[in-house]
């Protein structure tokens, strides 16, 4: 069997500024080095291939989830509780997911997604009466900012430590590098107001807060369980929606062939939201830990050994699909990695494609046309990729 220095070496760093700045490099040098590949500079095992990702993300009992989802053994260097979702196997993952589909039902999303529906529209055609906005600010991130911690019961003073704790919760899962440096100076005093806001008696009443303590009373989960998956929920929630509704936003400026489909169809908006996913994931790393002493694919692996998925780089796998590169709202995404497969795939991902749909079919209504006004400005995170600034002017419709 091979030994891990027999492995592909790669020696850059996935987290440096450089590469942060090309991300479809590093991307495609992963999954065209081999199966496998050693990052020296992290000491860790990746892979960017399609097939291997979905192998591993199934695999949770041998690749678990219980030392975290980045780089980082939580267990041994967290700066969190682990939460009772994302950073657990079953059985103990199944109580608290089965406490979020219940919340999730499509019965109890009714009103959260006519109410999103309603507020998207009013943003969109405003918007387009301006001719020229910041969509990253004024369409991307507002409307996430408007809705969720309103469906969640949260008050409406300090939201802003919504974003500074939700960055800090994804630099986190990279290294200890300036990135998360500067993430955990700007959310020092955010992370003791969100946990303070999503205590119980803070939480508005009917809000999906409040639902979720009520399963606290039945016994399913604990009241304490009950204030870290609200927390879960939110962090996660707000920043990979609001990258993912931007990166749509630029991919359909950039591509007028594929605007002009939506334009004439705007019920395509879904099939535009799922080919950004695949093509631009906003969440583009999932990170395992080796649960024991095994072999894969001829490669001895220990436990506690990490291993990082290039999920943005199996998602262009050109085994998974054909002309990867190209952004196709026509295509057949099904498969691709963005939301996770398995027991861990995403559960909060009815949110995000509610809210993302709303915006793209509300563009559809009220912008004739959509460019690019200015060059974009790609945001310096380990862990997530979108916009920082995205100037963009429309025709009104």
């Amino acid at each position: 069997m091979k030994v891990i220095t027999d492995l592909p070496v790669i020696a850059g760093d996935p987290f440096s500024d450089a590469e942060i700045c090309r991300p479809g490099q590093i991307d495609a040098h992963i999954r065209d080095a081999g199966e496998l590949v050693f990052v020296s500079s992290h000491g860790i095992l990746a892979t960017g291939r399609h097939e291997i990702c979905r192998e591993i993300l199934r695999n949770w009992q041998v690749f678990t989830s219980t030392g975290g989802t980045g780089i980082v053994d939580i267990r041994k260097d967290g700066w969190r509780v682990p939460s009772v979702i994302l950073d657990t196997d079953p059985p103990d993952h199944n109580r608290a997911r089965g406490v979020l589909n219940d919340i999730l039902s499509l019965r109890s999303l009714e009103q959260f997604k006519a109410q999103t529906e309603a507020q998207a529209d009013r943003m969109v055609r405003d918007l387009a009466q301006r001719g020229q906005f910041d969509a990253a600010a004024d369409l991307a991130k507002a409307l996430p900012m408007a809705v969720l911690p309103d469906a969640v019961g949260l008050q409406q003073d300090g939201r802003d430590h919504l974003l500074r704790y939700a960055s800090l919760n994804f630099n986190s899962l990279g290294p200890r590098n300036a990135i998360w440096q500067k993430a955990e100076e700007h959310a020092r005093e955010s992370v003791a107001w969100v946990t303070q806001q999503c205590a119980r008696e803070n939480l508005a009443p009917g809000g999906f807060g409040a639902a979720i303590y009520a399963h606290a009373d039945t016994g399913t989960i604990t009241p304490a369980e009950a204030g870290l998956l609200v927390r879960t929920f939110l962090s996660a929630g707000l920043d990979t929606t609001i990258y993912g509704i931007g990166n749509a936003i630029r991919a359909l400026a950039e591509n007028p062939d594929q605007w002009d489909l939506l334009r004439a169809d705007p019920t395509r908006a879904a099939a535009a939201f799922e080919e950004t996913l695949r093509l631009h994931p906003p969440s583009h790393l999932v990170g395992r830990t080796v649960a024991k002493d095994t072999s894969f694919r001829g490669t001895p692996l220990r436990e506690g050994q990490k291993v990082l998925l290039f999920i943005a780089a199996g998602n262009r796998d050109p085994r998974a699909f054909d002309r990867p590169d190209v952004f196709d709202i026509a295509r057949r995404t099904r498969g691709h990695l963005s939301f996770g497969v398995g027991v861990h795939g995403c559960v909060g991902q009815v949110i995000a494609r509610l809210e993302a749909v709303a915006v793209l079919t509300a563009m559809a209504r009220h912008f004739r046309a959509i460019d690019l006004n200015g060059k974009p400005e790609l945001t310096h995170t380990n862990w997530l990729r979108g916009h920082a600034r995205l100037p963009v002017s429309v025709i009104p419709a």
